[in-house]
Formats: C-alpha cells, structure tokens, sequence
C-alpha cells in the first residue's frame, strides 16, 4: 500500500526522473490491497469490479495532480498537512495528520490479517492471530534493527509483485487460448448482458467502490517523494504514467481471473489469483505465488510500520503530538513513537483474536475511508491554495465526488457497514482532540483562520 520515502533519494538530491517515480510508484502502490482487498470487492460487486477499479483509477489520478501542483509550487515537509494547515488553519493540519496516522494504522493491521490469510493456505488450522503476531514481531525487529538492507529488498520486492502480476496474465492468456487446462474444458466467465455485469445491481458496484480505491492506496506517499524529482514541473507527468500502469494492469489481471473462475467461487480466505490458478496443472504455481504475495504483503507491511513511526514522529516535531514521541534514539528511531506503533499492533492482533472470520473486511474498509477522508482534504486544499483552471476545477470535483461515492457505497452493505463506523468513530475522537487543542492554541495567540494566500 505504501512505500517508504525514500531515504537514498534524500541523500543523494533531486536527481530523480520522472519515469523512474513512476517505476517506484507502481511498485510501492500494488499490495494485500489489490492481492487481496479486491476478493471483498469481487463479492460484494461481481464482475461490475471492474468498472470500479477504472473510475478509482480516475479518481486517484485526479488526488495525485492536486498533490504534485502544491508540492511544485511549495515544497513543504508535511506534505498534505501543511497544505491543510495553510489553506483551512492549525486545526486542519492537526486532524489531517493524526486521521492519516489512524488510518495507517488500520492500513497496518489490515496487512498483518492479510498476510495471515495468505499463510493459511498452507496451514489452515493455525489461528490467524498467531500469524498476525509472529509477522508484526518481525516487522518491529526490522525497524529496530535499521532500515538500510530492508530499502534494497524493497526494490526486489517490488520487482516481484509486478512481476507475479505479469506472470498471472500470461497464464490466464495461455488458458483462454487452451494452451494449458484446468480440471474442466475451458469455458469463459464472460457478462453476456447487464444482469451478468452487475449481479447484485449498482448498489453492489456503489459498495465495492471502497475496495477499488484501497488498491491505490500510498498516492499520498508519491506526493512527498515528488520533492525528489529532478524536474518539479515532471510530476503530474509521473502521476499519469503510473495510474495508467496500475489501472491497465489491475483491470487486466481481475479481467482475466474473473472470466476464469465464476465471480461466486472467490472467497476473502485467499487471494482472487490464487483462486483462478487453483484448477489448472501447473505444479507449484499456486505455491509460488502465495509465496510472492507474502514476501510482497510483508514489505508493505513493515512500510507501513515505518510510516506510522515517522508521522507521530512529524506531529511531534510540529507540536500537533506530545513532544516525547521526537525523540530520537541512536538509530535515529524514535522509540516512544515506535512503542506506540507497537501498542497498535497488539490491538490489531487482540482484534483478530476477537473477529476471526470479519476482521478483514472492517479493517480494510475503516482503513480505505481514513484514508479517503484524507484525500478529500488535498482536494479541498487545493482548491484553496492552487489558482485552477476552469477544467481543473471540473476534474477536482469530479474527484470529491467519486471520493463521496465510495465512502457512502460502504452504508449499503452488512460486510461494509461496521467499517465506516469504525472509521466514523476515530474521526469523532480526533475532532474531540481538535476542539481541545484549538482552545490551547487560541491561549497561546495563534490565529484559528485559515492563512488563504494563494501559492
């Protein structure tokens, strides 16, 4: 879902390409969001998944733009939050970075459940919260120990996850073809009428929005790294590029895997492409490639865990969190903030401990709206701060209003539901924490209006 900012791109100057973000993009993007999420999504949706994954690619395009244009025009540290801060006031900035935090967090114990799944499938009977505890112990000691051999893996690991996904497609094109045979002739899963295409009507597509969305989560992340470009003006350019690579490999892979196995037979116990390659001869594929999601899944992980350490460290820094949470260790980790991301961890694995068979899809759909919730506000922001033509003013509210869509599609159904108020309430606490602070800051004379000069 998300990738570490690069550290060897901030040693090392704005000498990045655009193509080469877009490279980096497309591999910190794919994770247990797409491998996995879009299993939720397939049932809640049917084959009308795909209409959604091409207008959450849309919409994700239209979040990145935003986010490049500020940062072209003000390359700030906190990103999106200072841009929040700017355009609306410290209370903006403040719930802005602590809704991302949230919603990293639930990203993170989504990722713990999802790689728990994934090593079900060799031992089914092991309870899923040992899985989620043994691979966030290991997550942890990776941070502890230091990042600097993880980053290099992060490279072979991202390499894998394209590569497990080109290597999916080549397969589904060789059954098509009847190259290769599953345990039955052949016969393709293909929506012949509009009943077909949306089984379960436009409130299934409406509710499997969400999910769509989740699988292009960490766009954020590649506003910051954009600071890294060699030419600033590149970024919408590398933004394009890499949605257009995400989304025409997403509809493709879920295109095929949904005409070879009927949309019903998927399951949120494994992965959609597993599911599809399951009745074909192919020695050791299936193995092979759960064995990729893993490796994949764990790298995005302890991203995650990376990212979540360094944004309390951020609020620290900015006084948005208590200051304890900025200091910093002689591995240059912040170990109070690393404490907490660890007392997040065993909540996610008490959780799954408690909702075995349902905590996946609540975690994935809390942690897709927090995560919306805070590209809603760079979409706003950017209206405030960045002069915009009148078609850039139609493509940002086309974007608020697929955002809007996605996260009221998660009201229509029971597997959905618990999620948004999960989210719901993490929101309620940080408006909570908001009001309180705004009182703090008005006794300290800081002004609570929106600084609204344009960049």
């Amino acid at each position: 879902m998300s990738c570490t900012p690069g550290s060897n791109q901030e040693q090392s100057g704005k000498d990045l390409k655009w193509w080469q973000l877009s490279l980096i993009g497309v591999g910190c993007t794919i994770g247990t969001g797409f491998f996995l999420g879009s299993s939720v999504g397939i049932k809640i949706g049917g084959p009308s998944i795909i209409i959604a994954f091409i207008l959450a690619g849309l919409g994700t395009y239209i979040v990145f733009e935003a986010l490049a244009k500020m940062t072209v025009q003000d390359p700030q540290k906190g990103s999106f939050r200072t841009y929040a801060r700017k355009a609306f006031g410290h209370w903006a900035g403040f719930s802005n970075g602590w809704v991302y935090w949230s919603s990293e967090l639930l990203i993170m114990g989504s990722q713990l459940t999802a790689l728990g799944i994934f090593s079900r499938y060799w031992f089914p009977k092991i309870p899923l919260w040992m899985f989620a505890a043994g691979y966030g112990v290991l997550g942890l000691l990776v941070i502890f120990i230091g990042m600097k051999a993880f980053e290099r893996l992060e490279n072979i690991f991202a390499v894998l996850k394209v590569i497990a996904i080109l290597c999916f497609i080549v397969i589904a094109v060789l059954a098509i073809f009847g190259i290769i045979h599953g345990g039955e002739e052949y016969k393709p899963n293909v929506p012949n009428n509009m009943t077909e295409l949306f089984p379960l009507g436009m409130k299934g597509l409406w509710s499997s929005f969400i999910y769509a969305f989740y699988a292009f989560g960490g766009i954020e992340v590649m506003g910051l790294m954009s600071m890294q470009l060699k030419e600033q003006k590149d970024a919408p350019k590398s933004g394009k590029v890499m949605l257009l690579i995400l989304t025409v490999i997403y509809v493709i892979s879920m295109g095929l895997a949904l005409t070879m196995v009927p949309w019903k037979e998927f399951n949120t116990k494994e992965s959609p492409f597993v599911i599809a390659l399951h009745d074909y001869h192919l020695p050791y594929i299936p193995f092979i490639f759960n064995s990729v999601l893993i490796a994949a899944g764990f790298s995005t992980m302890v991203a995650s865990l990376f990212a979540v350490t360094n944004v309390m460290m951020n609020l620290a820094e900015d006084g948005d969190a208590p200051a304890v949470f900025a200091k910093k260790g002689k591995r240059g980790i912040s170990f109070p903030s690393l404490a907490l991301t660890a007392g997040g961890l065993v909540a996610s694995i008490v959780v799954a401990l408690l909702l075995p068979k349902e905590i996946y899809e609540y975690l994935t759909t809390a942690a897709g709206l927090m995560l919306l919730y805070t590209w809603f506000l760079i979409l706003l922001s950017c209206r405030r701060l960045v002069d915009q033509s009148g078609l850039d003013k139609v493509k940002n509210l086309i974007g608020l209003l697929l955002i809007l869509i996605a996260i009221s599609g998660t009201l229509w159904k029971p597997e959905t539901r618990p999620g948004f108020f999960v989210s719901l309430l993490f929101v309620v606490i940080i408006a909570l924490a908001t009001l309180k602070m705004r009182s703090i800051w008005k006794k300290k004379g800081e002004k609570a209006s929106p600084e609204s000069k344009r960049m």
